[in-house]
């Protein structure tokens, strides 16, 4: 299926030349996905090299740094993914709810750093972009075109970001320090789900043939790394637990759909351990539940449609969460108010209050849904539930800021804090799940259709393929295609010898 992006083999061969001269020019090596997966296999001389490098500078090494396995220094290696366990004081279940740690990325601080590398590396290695001729396109609502910006300016070719103009400010604010031109920064009318107006944007940018996009949501690079990736640093963490509580049993991996990248660990960590795959939504916009739509501050999922790499017909339940309660929640867990309440009145460990700040709206998201998870399914402590904390409060300060003017009149006081936890916590409920039926599916996956068919081109039968397990087992191999490719690649600009 060569118009999804799923080649092996070189397209273009000048292309391929092209950077490989770029590539050899500008010192960058490529890491294959296999070493992202374990880093541990990284040389040894790349990461004394590394040892000295920022991780927030546009150094090509930091893509060696494009992993779960970095410490919260966000410099050195760590043996295991950084992670948090939350304590039942603070979710109010007996379940293990376990998240991995986003914030430790480089450059973006931000998980989507890795989707981007997961796109942009396979046409790089096939022949189909061109860094001396080419601009990457990266549409999303933030993190993602973050990412994609980074990874452009590393690889040294040109990065475009186009995002709905009401993001965050923090995200506008990296962006115009990251980019080669202001002019590279796109905002469209909207916000979190208003993709379709990224879209037509893309549409019309497209028209050049200079410029490549790279939609998150129908990149199935972005799925892939996820799988690998996101699944083994999951598998890595969750067996660590099990090292000294045998009895464990991996429930789900819960996680806001956003592009869907980061639901395909849970297809690996379903083909380990049978576990389920829990998609999440903000309640303001149900597409998956009720086909519905509407405006929503989770930053960074639900965007009012069903992305082409969702593998919708292996999830197994969906949740809803308010904004309303990731806004509330993003102030009590970032003021001293807040904490004071969570340790004094609700006995919430100082260790986890002081690591709150890791926790951004989605992060925030992901917890809620897997409390209501565990709840539903009525879990207990031997069961354990995987998500993860896609990036930190920091990039929501200004987000922050307005909830406090708008729903506390810019004071938050012990009460407010109380009222918080009362209603988005200790009072979460088991509405607006789904636990998902063949016919559930079959109507959530039908709803890609008016997308990806009627809008964006993609044929009925490379639509309709996806609905088969033998399309996603089949895109694994790509994997191993693509980091012998790499491996070639790396050959050819002689960058390794130089190290």
């Amino acid at each position: 299926m060569p118009s999804l992006g799923l080649e092996e083999h070189v397209v273009d061969r000048q292309v391929y030349e092209n950077s490989v001269q770029r590539f050899a020019e500008r010192n960058i090596l490529l890491p294959t996905f296999a070493q992202l997966a374990e880093p541990a296999t990284i040389p040894q001389r790349v990461k004394d090299r590394l040892a000295t490098i920022d991780p927030d500078e546009p150094h090509p090494l930091n893509l060696f740094r494009v992993h779960w396995y970095m410490d919260h220094d966000r410099r050195r290696f760590s043996e295991l993914p950084e992670y948090m366990v939350l304590p039942r004081e603070l979710t109010g279940v007996d379940a293990t709810i376990v998240l991995l740690i986003g914030a430790n990325f480089p450059m973006i601080e931000a998980h989507k750093v890795l989707a981007a590398y997961g796109c942009l590396a396979p046409r790089i290695i096939t022949g189909q972009f061109d860094p001396l001729h080419h601009r990457a396109v990266w549409p999303s609502t933030g993190n993602y075109c973050r990412g994609g910006v980074a990874i452009s300016r590393i690889m040294a070719c040109r990065g475009v970001a186009v995002l709905p103009e009401g993001m965050s400010q923090e995200r506008f604010d990296w962006l115009r320090d990251w980019v080669v031109a202001p002019e590279d920064v796109i905002p469209t009318p909207g916000t979190e789900s208003n993709v379709k107006e990224i879209y037509d944007k893309c549409h019309e940018l497209d028209r050049d043939p200079d410029n490549i996009i790279f939609n998150q949501f129908s990149e199935f690079g972005n799925h892939l790394v996820h799988r690998l990736c996101t699944g083994k640093a999951s598998a890595h963490v969750f067996e660590h637990l099990r090292r000294s509580r045998p009895e464990l049993k991996l429930k789900a991996f819960v996680s806001a759909t956003g592009s869907a990248g980061t639901l395909a660990a849970g297809d690996y960590l379903k083909d380990a351990y049978g576990s389920l795959n829990v998609a999440v939504e903000a309640l303001e916009c149900p597409t998956m539940l009720y086909n519905g739509y509407g405006e929503h501050n989770i930053q960074g999922i639900g965007d009012k449609h069903i992305p082409l790499i969702h593998n919708v017909m292996s999830t197994d339940m969906v949740v809803a969460v308010s904004d309303l309660s990731t806004d509330a929640l993003n102030v009590l867990f970032n003021t001293e108010e807040g904490h004071r309440y969570l340790r004094e009145r609700r006995g919430v460990p100082q260790e986890t209050i002081d690591r709150l700040h890791e926790l951004g709206l989605s992060s925030i998201c992901n917890i809620l849904a897997s409390i209501k998870t565990a709840k539903y399914l009525e879990l207990g402590e031997d069961d354990v539930l995987l998500t993860v904390a896609t990036d930190p409060a920091s990039l929501y300060d200004t987000e922050r800021e307005k909830t406090l003017q708008k729903a506390f009149a810019d004071r938050f006081d012990a009460v407010d804090a109380a009222e918080v936890f009362g209603e988005h916590l200790a009072g979460m409920r088991t509405d607006h799940l789904l636990e998902c039926t063949r016919r559930d599916r079959k109507r959530i996956f039908d709803l890609g259709y008016y997308t990806w068919v009627e809008q964006q081109g993609v044929s009925i039968e490379e639509f309709t393929a996806r609905s088969r397990p033998e399309f996603w087992q089949r895109l694994v191999r790509l994997l191993d295609a693509w980091d012998g490719m790499i491996e070639e690649f790396n050959e050819r600009t002689g960058v390794a010898e130089r190290l």
